[in-house]
């Protein structure tokens, strides 16, 4: 007999009172709830892992070294050919991901709309589940139930029903599977899900160690995700086959005592209802982005802001640290202008600062490395998913706001390119890339300017000769090849108004610190 924990008369009363009763509304409701929210989390999921389809058990998240991938590209070994993270990105199936196409911008909207409704509703879940002593029948209370449930799993594999008196109302196997997903499972999800995030990995450095890195916990998210399918798909599957009708009358009206048509009925129309969800969302989303973007960042943006926008960046890894490989993403500017600036190794490029500024500022290289240096060993997190450490070395933002002193009106820093954004904004003309930070960004201590990477003067491909550098926010933010910055009041009078170019043409969120 294997030890047991102690459970007193109350609890196993409790226990049998319950089993009476039947599975109440609020547990039926939130049932529901979940399985509406899950569909669209892994639906934007599968949207998101498209925009770069390889996994990693390292962080370096070089090309060859990933455990899996689903992409048939191969990454050129001419260095002279720029291969960029987007070109590495595939298209996704609308029938599988959400919304589909190349829109990682609008996936990642709707998985962190989702995400947040998804939570919520297992708080409630959860809270009421011990508010009501639900839990004497979901939690497992003796080392009993791993025999037990051993035993029934060889009834199933040898394709044997248990029968009805086993279920209490759940087998000794569905207990042990359903307090595994709910008390172990999602909450893994989420923990791992927090390692991609660049403000969390900034301001605590040592959270992401634990689950060995940034990418090795985008892969442990990954395999979370195949958990739940296959969860979903058994258990979907076992309440089709065992005991069918019981199930349908417990699902619906929480009662084997209810009758069985009215119940199945109800069950189709609730899953075509969801089905209808998932289809009118996808269509809509594809057909009206901006729309989309603007009504699920109303929910995700205050959430974010509230959790992950103050954060800190306190990292500063090795130099063993630094990466072998570092990924590029977007295509160098092709103008005549910039051609030229390269060409005389950038001695004539200038750095203007102005706008709503007492002193406007001109500055040169030469004169960025006049001012006090700063440098740091960071992990670079793009928003496609790929990372890499890296050492900057540069003049603080905020080494350049005291030198021009914004006025008081001043609340945004627009950073302007020498490239041009690669999706056209009204379908003729491609304008210059630019992303705008606010003042509280700006003035974070690993917020740089950088013109060295690696020890060495920034490569064309990662910016040269200066790129931003905002170590709690995602890579889109750090534009590269900087020609300018302007400090304004306002920014929804910048082109389409969003704050920058990948959330004007790719709808991407303003803030990016997840």
């Amino acid at each position: 007999m294997m030890g047991s924990w102690k459970v007193d008369r109350t609890t196993m009363n409790t226990h049998l009172v319950i089993a009476e009763l039947g599975f109440p509304l609020w547990l039926r409701i939130t049932h529901y709830i979940n399985l509406l929210f899950m569909g669209l989390l892994i639906r934007s999921g599968i949207q998101i892992l498209a925009a770069h389809p390889r996994l990693y058990w390292n962080d370096n998240s070089t090309p060859g070294k990933d455990w899996i991938r689903f992409t048939r590209k191969k990454v050129p070994v001419n260095k002279d050919v720029v291969y960029t993270s987007l070109d590495d990105e595939v298209p996704a199936s609308p029938w599988l991901a959400l919304p589909g196409g190349k829109n990682l911008g609008i996936g990642r909207h709707w998985h962190f709309f989702s995400v947040i409704f998804w939570v919520l509703n297992g708080l409630i879940y959860v809270v009421l589940l011990f508010a009501t002593g639900e839990w004497a029948r979901l939690i497992p209370t003796s080392w009993s139930i791993v025999p037990e449930a051993f035993h029934t799993f060889l009834t199933y594999i040898t394709f044997h029903i248990p029968p009805a008196s086993e279920f209490h109302p759940y087998d000794p196997l569905q207990q042990l599977a359903y307090a595994g997903v709910v008390f172990l499972l999602a909450p893994f999800m989420l923990l791992t899900g927090a390692t991609m995030s660049p403000a969390v990995a900034a301001r605590f450095p040592w959270y992401i160690k634990i689950f060995g890195g940034r990418q090795l916990g985008r892969s442990l998210h990954f395999l979370s995700l195949l958990a739940f399918i296959g969860f979903i798909i058994i258990h979907t599957s076992l309440v089709l086959i065992v005991h069918f009708q019981n199930n349908i009358r417990d699902i619906v009206f929480g009662s084997e005592r209810a009758s069985f048509w009215p119940a199945l009925d109800i069950a189709i129309a609730a899953l075509l209802l969801v089905l209808l969800i998932y289809v009118v969302t996808t269509i809509y989303s594809a057909r009206h982005r901006r729309q989309v973007q603007h009504a699920l960042g109303a929910v995700v943006d205050p959430t974010r802001n509230a959790l992950l926008h103050g954060a800190r960046s306190v990292q500063h890894y090795k130099e063993e640290d630094i990466s072998p490989y570092f990924w590029v993403n977007g295509a160098p500017p092709t103008s005549e202008e910039y051609k030229h600036l390269a060409q005389n190794n950038f001695r004539d490029w200038r750095l203007e600062v102005n706008g709503l500024v007492k002193h406007p500022l001109c500055l040169s290289l030469e004169d960025l490395r006049d001012l006090p240096v700063t440098s740091q060993i960071t992990k670079h997190n793009c928003i496609q998913g790929w990372s890499g450490v890296g050492k900057w070395t540069g003049v603080c933002v905020s080494e350049i706001l005291n030198r021009c002193q914004p006025k008081p009106e001043a609340k945004y820093l627009v950073f302007t390119s020498y490239g041009l954004d690669e999706h056209s904004l009204d379908g003729e003309h491609y304008y210059p890339f630019y992303e705008v930070i606010d003042m509280e960004l700006a003035r974070h201590p690993q917020s740089i300017l950088a013109y060295e990477f690696n020890n060495e003067p920034v490569p064309i491909p990662h910016g040269a000769p200066l790129r931003l550098r905002v170590e709690t926010v995602l890579g889109y933010k750090m534009v590269k090849y900087l020609r300018s910055i302007e400090l304004v009041e306002r920014y929804d009078d910048i082109r389409a108004g969003q704050g920058g170019s990948r959330e004007d043409t790719m709808y991407y969120g303003r803030g990016a610190e997840v």
